[in-house]
């Protein structure tokens, strides 16, 4: 008992390192370079936001989000569902409020293909359940206005998802 309250109190160390099984990740991610985490945190937030316009974020949508994080942000596994959820928690709880600033945030740090590769993955989200709801579509086109995505790839992009579109 006076081992473990000494531990408690931070005075006594325990012979064999903690067991904490997403340690290494936080580690990694930790290490990637302020720009580069700002951005992966951005992306996935807006994914997050896509995945969520219909109030629901399913476990297909989760995994398109974590596809496309580790895919464009070069990341394992591991740290892509920990930047996913961290993105779905920080959408829960300041989605509204932050997503223009978010969005904001992206625009200024990614080049015009990068916002085009975010808005095709958006649409991969949107799209999980074989449809695009109009809530969905909705936000994707304000999405792109605030990433200022120009009408013609913003067209291009529903013509390639022409068949989940509501009422076509």
């Amino acid at each position: 008992m006076l081992t473990s309250l000494r531990t408690w109190l931070g005075i006594a160390h325990p012979e064999e390192p903690e067991f904490a099984p997403l340690r290494d990740t936080l580690d990694a991610l930790d290490h990637l370079e302020p720009e580069r985490a700002r951005f992966l945190a951005a992306f996935a937030y807006l994914l997050g936001r896509a995945a969520h316009a219909d109030r629901h974020i399913s476990p297909a949508e989760v995994a398109v989000m974590e596809a496309a994080v580790r895919d464009e942000g070069h990341l394992s596994p591991d740290q892509a569902m920990v930047v996913v959820q961290l993105a779905k928690t920080s959408n829960l709880l300041f989605g509204g409020t932050a997503d223009f600033l978010v969005a904001r945030e992206f625009s200024a740090l990614a080049s015009y293909e990068q916002k085009l590769t975010l808005m095709r993955c958006l649409f991969a989200v949107s799209a999980t359940d074989d449809r695009i709801s109009i809530v969905e579509e909705g936000e994707l086109h304000r999405i792109a206005n605030e990433l200022r995505i120009q009408r013609e790839d913003l067209v291009a992009l529903r013509l390639a998802h022409a068949k989940h579109l509501p009422g076509l």
